[in-house]
């Protein structure tokens, strides 16, 4: 018997439909038991508590208003923690959606602390975002970093993979102090001349 490859199935967009099945407060239905939502990190978290935000925009400039974003970080101690659990005070892995009258996304979190590379160097601070949207068949995958960390920003090697140092602007978020302490803005570019840097892991 010769082992025979099955071929693989066709990608599927997130369809217009994303809010209803994956952030269903945003959609104005009800939620389940368990939600992952925006707030990563509880008043009693520890660390520097922040609040990100942005907008998702298509090629032609224009506000995505119904995309799904996933958020992956380390905590202010540079750890990462697998499991979920609602009731820490803190989970590395969050989720939230763009609003259908703003356009835009928010989460609660700590900022997040400096974590090695698989070659031993230290990574600038910095989380992971993931977007599904309609018209996209593969979710898109990205950093935010921060424009008040520019030491570490400097010596980041993923930062420097970017071969053009304009296109790594495309990934600082900007610190913006709001009434409710430090606010980092991160638009999403799709496409176009200011289109965000995406990367294939």
């Amino acid at each position: 018997m010769t082992n025979k490859l099955l071929p693989e199935t066709p990608s599927q967009t997130a369809g217009p439909y994303v809010h209803i099945g994956l952030a269903l407060a945003a959609a104005g239905n009800p939620t389940r038991d368990l939600e992952i939502g925006h707030e990563l990190a509880k008043p009693g978290a520890p660390g520097e508590h922040i609040v990100v935000t942005g907008r998702i925009l298509d090629g032609t400039g224009h506000l995505v208003r119904d995309a799904f974003l996933e958020f992956w970080q380390a905590d202010a101690e540079g750890r990462y923690d697998p499991v979920y659990d609602p009731e820490k005070p803190f989970n590395c892995f969050g989720r939230a959606a763009t609003t259908f009258d703003q356009g835009e996304w928010l989460i609660k979190t700590v900022k997040p602390g400096r974590v090695a590379a698989p070659d031993g160097r230290l990574m600038a601070p910095h989380i992971s975002v993931s977007v599904f949207a309609r018209g996209i068949n593969i979710h898109l995958q990205t950093r935010l970093y921060f424009e008040d960390e520019e030491a570490a920003n400097a010596e980041d090697p993923v930062l420097n993979a970017i071969e053009l140092a304009a296109r790594r602007k495309t990934l600082i978020a900007r610190r913006e102090e709001g009434s409710d302490g430090p606010r980092y803005v991160f638009d999403i570019h799709l496409q176009g001349p200011e289109e965000t840097v995406f990367f294939d892991f």
